[in-house]
């Protein structure tokens, strides 16, 4: 069984060395103010308890040299990142740096069962030669989760899903907890930990990939809304006679923007020939997709250039709103197609920039993503960590 903190001043302790990495005694001390018997009692439990290691002295600050410590380099926590068309698994250790990672092509239309166990194979190769327990695994899926009981709730684009139990089937799996959330959320949780908001407190993270989504970060905490369904924006309406959404619904964001739609769109330009670029990808692989796009735009193609631009309109255009209601700190772009770099990012800045209210964006950057396809894997072993180290 996976060994928790016994008090606050504990999981305290535990949180600051994941985040900080290894730390001198005295430092603590500083930091926690806790006298030094009250310390050395709390740090000598946590050491019994496999939580914490020594790491040697720290150097002199005039007096006597302080002990560090550090979280045990034995911990191991998992990241499982589930999106439409892959997977994403990473192992890492306590202070949450990345310590393995694979991905592979997947389709989450195959089921649950399916595709958790692509995902345990995944686990199971970064595991090769590992000795160590797992502590814990985080586990982001592409749809609505509940806050309730942390279950998929009717998402629209993964039939089979609905209420399975994805956190007791890890769980058997691995014999340590589980956590499972939205996939965007455990992105902002990621940049939260390891990127470009690790000194914000409040921002948006916006994933375009398949679909669309939003992370929402309130005082350094992830806003989920009463049942978990807070930042589906990909299913804000932006018109009234657009196209047929997944959701049932006409004219959402991500009916006019994702890696399906910009799909949709790419293979209707090669049929019209308005795209050189992508009629000669038809023709060769039978299908195109949003990363001929992205090949096309960096050649030069107008058609590529110009659905990557409309595409960067619509996202503006809610995102505007949000920035209005929301006034967050920094915006963070990040999913498949944030790979279409500037030019997405260009027109998303100059809508927003010209819709919402200059109180809201005087001061606001707007950004790629630097993790990349680690910020969910971060993010999960985020999301878990903080349930591990915290109090029963």
């Amino acid at each position: 069984m996976t060994a928790r903190p016994e008090n606050p001043h504990q999981a305290r302790i535990l949180r600051l060395l994941r985040q900080d990495g290894a730390r001198s005694r005295a430092e603590l001390g500083e930091v926690t103010r806790l006298s030094p018997s009250k310390l050395a009692l709390e740090l000598d439990r946590l050491t019994k308890l496999n939580l914490l290691e020594s790491g040697g002295l720290a150097a002199s600050r005039g007096g006597r040299r302080s002990g560090i410590v550090r979280i045990a380099s034995h911990l191991r926590f998992v990241g499982i990142d589930i999106g439409a068309t892959s997977i994403d698994v990473g192992v890492t250790n306590g202070e949450l740096e990345v310590v393995g990672h694979l991905s592979k092509p997947a389709d989450v239309r195959d089921g649950p069962e399916a595709v958790l166990e692509q995902a345990l194979d995944l686990v199971g190769k970064l595991r090769t030669g590992e000795t160590t327990d797992i502590h814990g695994v985080g586990i982001g899926v592409p749809g609505p989760v509940s806050f309730l009981d942390r279950t998929p709730v009717s998402p629209p684009i993964m039939p089979g899903w609905d209420r399975f139990p994805v956190r007791e089937t890890l769980s058997r799996e691995f014999g340590c907890p589980v956590l499972v959330d939205n996939d965007v959320n455990i992105m902002a949780l990621g940049e939260l930990h390891a990127g470009l908001a690790r000194a914000v407190g409040d921002f948006l993270l916006v994933k375009i990939g398949t679909g669309v989504g939003c992370g929402i970060v309130v005082a350094g905490e992830i806003y989920r809304g009463v049942t978990g369904s807070a930042g589906d924006i990909g299913h804000i309406r932006i018109s009234d006679d657009g196209p047929l959404c997944t959701c049932g619904n006409t004219g959402c964001l991500e009916a006019y923007f994702g890696g399906a739609a910009l799909a949709r769109d790419a293979r209707a330009a090669a049929d019209r020939g308005d795209s050189p670029f992508l009629a000669e990808r038809l023709a060769h692989e039978g299908t195109v997709t949003a990363q001929d796009v992205a090949a096309a735009a960096a050649s030069g193609d107008a058609a590529a250039v110009r659905m990557i631009r409309e595409g960067g309109r619509h996202v503006g255009m809610v995102l505007a709103s949000l920035v209005s209601f929301f006034n967050p700190g920094l915006v963070i772009v990040g999913g498949g197609l944030a790979g279409l770099g500037h030019a997405l990012l260009a027109e998303i800045r100059s809508v927003v920039y010209q819709r919402s209210l200059p109180l809201a964006t005087g001061n606001l950057p707007i950004v790629l993503s630097e993790l990349g396809d680690t910020a969910g894997i971060i993010g999960a072993t985020r999301l878990i960590s903080d349930h591990v180290f915290s109090v029963e």
